[in-house]
């Protein structure tokens, strides 16, 4: 667990502090869904070079029209800097396979769980989590969509926190919540699980790891066992991103 000297800020507040520099989105509009597609297309398409450029600025994938998904502004500069989705299992079709469950089809320990065999309709797999390179310039992040490494959390002289990761990773986790979803399939990087230990944020690795744009490894993740299990230092700052989560669809919704 973190201590509280960790921080030159106050750790006890990390609520407040995300809110004066960024503001967690709900894209359920078509506008705000471009935004994450562009967004991604920047990130995915543009830097590093994963997917094929598209004419149309934006990324966009078959499972798409399937997902919720969940941007990130920066205050400071008034843009969308990163973003992530939710996929969710097929309406028509919930046994339809998610995208990890065919690319870790031989690597599932289905022992430990077995996604055939959940409730299909209440789960999900988190998916496209991209921050824009001027977000992610600290060594080690260039070639990630996503800065959350060994050095995302500083050192004990220079120490920082990564707002933007865990504002996305808790805004879509907050967003699963609220649409009933109770079980969050994740391909993590394989340090990722001690980073979000240190938070109190549980992720129980179900199989071997794979190559997948790196070395990934598919985990799982209880989305109210996350919420009743934050520990204090990330409990306002939950708080904080629920609440803009609530107000983002509040306000979407009004409007709709």
């Amino acid at each position: 667990m973190m201590q509280a000297g960790m921080f030159p800020f106050d750790i006890h507040n990390l609520g407040a502090s995300f809110q004066r520099y960024f503001e967690i989105v709900p894209a359920l509009t078509d506008e705000l869904r471009e935004q994450a597609y562009r967004v991604r297309h920047q990130v995915y398409c543009e830097e590093l070079k994963f997917e094929p450029t598209r004419p149309s600025g934006m990324e966009i994938d078959q499972y798409d029209a399937q997902s919720l998904h969940c941007l990130i502004r920066s205050l400071k500069i008034n843009r969308f800097v990163g973003c992530t989705r939710l996929i969710r299992t097929h309406t028509d079709d919930p046994g339809r396979p998610l995208p990890f469950e065919k690319v870790c089809a031989s690597s599932i320990d289905r022992s430990i769980v077995d996604p055939q065999a959940l409730p299909r309709r209440n789960m999900a797999e988190v998916s496209r989590l991209a921050v824009i390179s001027q977000f992610r310039s600290r060594r080690g992040e260039h070639s990630q969509p996503l800065p959350v490494n060994d050095q995302s959390f500083g050192t004990q002289s220079q120490p920082r926190f990564p707002y933007i990761p865990l504002g996305l990773y808790l805004g879509t986790i907050e967003l699963a919540r609220l649409h009933g979803i109770d079980t969050l399939f994740v391909l993590t990087e394989p340090k990722l699980a001690k980073h979000f230990g240190k938070l109190g944020v549980k992720v129980t690795q179900i199989g071997g790891a794979i190559e997948h744009r790196g070395i990934r490894m598919p985990s799982m993740l209880r989305v109210l066992d996350i919420v009743d299990g934050l520990n204090s230092i990330m409990r306002p700052l939950y708080d904080a991103v629920a609440s803009e989560v609530q107000a983002g669809m509040d306000a979407q919704r009004a409007f709709a």
